[in-house]
C-alpha cells in the first residue's frame, strides 16, 4: 500500500424498496417477497454518513422504563380543533403528543383544512405552520382569503429538518403543522427529498418530537396514482392517525375518513363543502345526499348506513335495461361489484325476476361507498323497481341484509337508523321482521314499520304502495 492513500473508502449501498409496503431487499425482484405486489421495487442508493456526521438521535434524550401503574395520563388530554366534523373523525378532538397524517388528492383541501383550524388552535396555544411548498407571502395571501389571521400563528417556509427543529426549540409550539412530508429532508441522508428513506427518517424525527415534547403534529402527505399515500407503507404504521380526504373533483362536497386512529374509531366520517372562503362543515349529511331526488321515477331506493356512530341516509339508483348482446353488462359505482352479482342471483333464483338479458347499472349518489350488508335490501328493491318500472314511494326507506336463501336478516343499530329516517321525514320503513321483536314501534310515531322475512315480501310491499 502506498503511503498516504486512504484504505477505508466510503462505499455506496444499493437497496431496493417496495413502494407498496416499504420492504427492503438487496437485489431486484419482479415480485415483492413481503406483500406479493409485482413491479413495485425501486432502486435507491444510500451513502454512509461522512466521518464526524452522526445519525439523527431521538429528540428528548434517553428514557427509562416505567411501571404501567405509575404512568401519568392526565397530560394526555383532548382539545377541540374548532371544526366539529374534524373532531368527530379524530375521536373527540386532537390528542396532545399525537402524530396525525392527512392525505388526499391535489386540490382536495388538505392545506385549507389545516390552515382553517389554526384560528381555534391559536386560542391559548402556539401554532407553527411549516410549509415546504409555499413562501411566507403565499401563506399570508391564502390566510387572508380564508379569514385566518390569529395572533398565535407562526409560519415558516423551510424544508430542512435541522432548521425546523431549531425553530421548534426556539418557539416551543403546542401544535406543529408540516406541509408536506414529501418536501422535507435531513442532512443525515443523501437521498433526494421525497424518496422513501427521506420520508421515513423525517417522519421518525417528527414522531420522536411529538412523543418527547408532547407537541401535536399534523403532517400532510401526497398520494400516488392508486390513491394511496405516497412513500413507504410503513409511514402509515408510524403515525397515530391517518386521515383521507375523499370527494369527486367535480363536486363541492368532501368526505374526511379515518383509515387508522389509535385514539378513536376508524368508522367515523366528516362531511365538508368547499366554498369561496374555505371548507364549510355539513352537520346534516343525510339531507345533503338526498337533495335533488327524482320524483316518481323507478329504480331508486333510500338506504341508511352507519358511519361509526352517525347514521347517514343515501340514495341508491339502479337501472335495468334490455340488452341486444349475448353477454349483458354489469356496472357498479360506490357498491361492491361482486356483491351486486350475488344479489342478482338471489333475485333470479328466490324472487323469480330474470336479469340474464338485462344490462344492470348501480350508482350511489354523493360519492359514498356502501360496503355494509344493511344495504342489500334497498339495492334489491331498486333493481326490482327498475325491472318492473314501478316507482318506490319517496317517503319509504329499506333496511336489511339479504341471504342466499332470499331471507331478510336482521341488522345492528336499527333504532338509530329509524330515528334518523324519522327525523328526515320518512313515513314507511321496510325492515327485517326479526328486528321488530327487539324494538318498540310506539317509539317512532308517524313512522310505519313493515316487517318482512323474505325478499319477495319486501318487493310485494312496494307494489302495494
Amino acid at each position: 500500500k502506498k503511503p498516504g492513500r486512504k484504505t477505508d473508502m466510503a462505499k455506496t449501498k444499493t437497496v431496493f424498496y417496495c413502494t407498496e409496503c416499504g420492504n427492503e431487499t438487496p437485489k431486484w425482484q419482479g415480485r415483492c417477497p413481503a406483500c406479493g405486489a409485482w413491479n413495485t421495487l425501486e432502486e435507491h442508493t444510500e451513502k454512509p454518513a461522512a466521518p464526524g456526521r452522526a445519525k439523527s438521535a431521538p429528540v428528548g434524550g434517553s428514557r427509562r422504563p416505567q411501571k404501567l401503574s405509575q404512568v401519568d395520563t392526565e397530560g394526555e388530554i383532548r382539545f377541540s380543533t374548532g371544526m366539529g366534523e374534524l373532531d368527530r373523525v379524530l375521536g373527540g378532538g386532537a390528542v396532545g403528543g399525537s402524530l396525525v397524517l392527512v392525505g388526499g388528492a391535489p386540490g382536495i383541501g388538505k392545506s385549507t383544512l389545516l390552515l382553517q383550524i389554526c384560528s381555534c388552535l391559536c386560542q391559548g396555544r402556539k401554532v407553527l405552520y411549516v410549509s415546504g411548498e409555499e413562501s411566507e407571502r403565499q401563506l399570508k395571501l391564502r390566510a387572508q382569503r380564508l379569514g385566518v389571521e390569529p395572533e398565535g400563528l407562526y409560519i415558516l417556509s423551510e424544508t430542512q429538518m435541522t432548521d425546523i427543529l431549531e425553530a421548534v426549540n426556539e418557539l416551543q409550539p403546542d401544535v406543529l403543522i408540516a406541509d408536506s412530508i414529501q418536501t422535507l429532508y435531513t442532512d443525515t441522508n443523501d437521498s433526494l427529498p421525497g424518496s422513501i428513506s427521506q420520508v421515513k427518517e423525517c417522519t421518525m424525527i417528527l414522531m420522536n418530537l411529538a412523543k418527547a415534547q408532547g407537541i401535536t403534529v399534523f403532517v400532510v402527505g401526497h398520494i400516488n396514482k392508486d390513491g394511496n399515500i405516497a412513500g413507504p407503507k410503513v409511514l402509515e404504521h408510524m403515525v397515530d392517525c391517518v386521515l383521507y380526504f375523499e370527494g369527486d373533483p367535480n363536486s363541492s362536497y368532501r368526505l374526511l375518513r379515518a383509515a387508522k386512529n389509535r385514539f378513536g374509531s376508524t368508522n367515523e366520517i366528516g362531511v365538508f363543502e368547499m366554498g369561496d372562503h374555505g371548507l364549510i362543515e355539513v352537520p346534516n349529511p343525510s339531507q345533503m345526499l338526498l337533495d335533488g331526488r327524482p320524483s316518481g321515477e323507478s329504480g331508486t331506493c333510500v338506504a341508511c348506513v352507519m358511519e361509526g356512530t352517525r347514521p347517514v341516509l343515501s340514495e341508491i339508483q339502479a337501472l335495468a335495461t334490455k340488452t341486444s348482446f349475448p353477454s349483458p353488462r354489469r356496472t357498479a359505482s360506490g357498491f361492491d361489484y361482486n356483491r351486486m352479482y350475488l344479489l342478482l342471483a338471489v333475485l333470479e333464483k328466490r324472487a323469480g325476476y330474470a336479469f340474464y338479458n338485462q344490462d344492470v347499472y348501480i350508482n350511489i349518489i354523493g360519492g359514498l361507498k356502501l360496503d355494509e350488508t344493511a344495504c342489500d335490501l334497498p339495492v334489491c328493491i331498486a333493481l326490482a323497481s327498475s325491472l318492473l318500472d314501478l316507482p318506490v314511494d319517496e317517503k319509504t326507506i329499506a333496511i336489511g341484509e339479504v341471504g342466499l336463501g332470499g331471507e331478510v336478516r336482521s341488522v345492528t343499530h336499527l333504532e338509530t337508523r329509524l330515528r334518523e329516517a324519522q327525523r328526515v321525514g320518512f313515513d314507511t320503513a321496510i325492515v327485517p321482521k326479526h328486528n321488530l321483536k327487539m324494538i318498540d314501534p310506539s317509539q317512532f310515531p308517524g313512522l310505519k314499520l313493515v316487517g318482512v322475512s323474505y325478499l319477495r315480501e319486501a318487493i310485494n310491499a312496494i307494489k302495494l304502495k
